[in-house]
């Protein structure tokens, strides 16, 4: 099997609600080390917000709709997961902390070679750390 030797850059785009959308951006930016990028909304409501990850990447999130049948896009608050790759998992393990991040998962040494931890946002999303950065993709078919 060929592969190519390098991981693609992230074009998925995670995307989440919030109760707090406000609240939920400020501990995301103080405790994992997110970057604003942009947000669109009024007051309390966030209509649009889009946080890049320092190291590639990044989440889209907004408000939680209060009626469920006129919503686009029903997600749940507190209903993400995702794993986003770290170079430095000590540090950002030390910053969560620090931010009273909730941590579900130690540092640990994985058996496919990773360092990582887990932790919970203040909404209940569930947050995984690491160096895994993925495996090689396997490389086009030249036919």
């Amino acid at each position: 099997m060929d592969t190519d030797d390098t991981t693609p850059a992230p074009q998925v785009w995670p995307t989440l609600r919030a109760h707090d959308a406000r609240a939920l951006i400020r501990f995301l930016i103080d405790a994992f080390g997110f970057e604003e990028t942009v947000v669109h909304g009024e007051g309390d409501r966030v209509d649009h917000a889009q946080l890049s990850w320092p190291e590639g990447g990044g989440i889209m999130l907004g408000s939680a709709k209060r009626d469920a049948e006129t919503d686009a896009w029903p997600l749940h608050p507190g209903s993400f997961g995702a794993y986003a790759v770290t170079a430095d998992p000590d540090r950002l393990y030390a910053r969560a902390k620090a931010a009273g991040a909730e941590i579900t998962s130690e540092l640990r040494e994985t058996d496919y070679g990773s360092r990582d931890f887990a932790a919970r946002d203040p909404e209940g999303n569930r947050w995984s750390f690491g160096t895994y950065r993925g495996e090689p993709r396997k490389a086009a078919d030249p036919g």
